[in-house]
């Protein structure tokens, strides 16, 4: 028999009770460094250009294109600042948990018996800040559903481990 019983908001858990762990400090160097080496190249493009084009429309522009990288620039890591605070997770008993955002916050839960697979990778830069990230994929093409950065390797390797455990049935 069908049923389609409507369910009473109030009883449903409360994402406030739930204790979010944040991301390790050392990240937020690692995006630091990549929004100033963004802002580095696209500052020496311009100056390469200035060297370039020779027409005075670009040369009396270029200070205030220039300018205006770096306010960017300046805009940009602040931001990325500011919003590092918002990027926890949580690993709870059936599902994993990740929110981010400053302006529009996203939290996204994956439950662990929808996982299909999960990896860690590390780029060459969380490699020298002994960092990691935590893909967890589900059953689809979306590819990667959940994706954790930033966790410190030795905890990504557990928490790996953990829900290798859960999804085999080990634990």
């Amino acid at each position: 028999m069908f049923s389609n019983q409507q369910i009473d908001l109030n009883i449903l858990p409360s994402i406030d009770v739930i204790e979010f762990k944040s991301v390790s400090r050392q990240y937020l160097n690692i995006l630091i460094l990549n929004r100033c080496a963004i802002f580095f190249l696209i500052i020496i493009g311009l100056f390469i250009a200035k060297q370039m084009v020779n027409t005075g429309l670009f040369q009396s522009l270029f200070w205030y294109l220039t300018s205006a990288v770096g306010l960017l620039a300046f805009i940009t890591i602040a931001y990325t600042i500011l919003a590092f605070k918002t990027r926890k997770y949580a690993i709870r008993e059936q599902d994993v948990i990740y929110t981010e955002g400053l302006l529009t916050n996203t939290i996204a839960a994956v439950p662990i018996s929808r996982i299909q697979h999960i990896e860690i990778s590390r780029s060459w830069l969380a490699r020298k800040f002994k960092l990691a990230t935590l893909n967890i994929f589900t059953a689809g093409e979306s590819g990667i559903d959940l994706n954790i950065e930033g966790l410190n390797l030795n905890e990504a390797e557990k928490i790996n481990e953990f829900l290798s455990k859960k999804v085999n049935g080990t634990a």
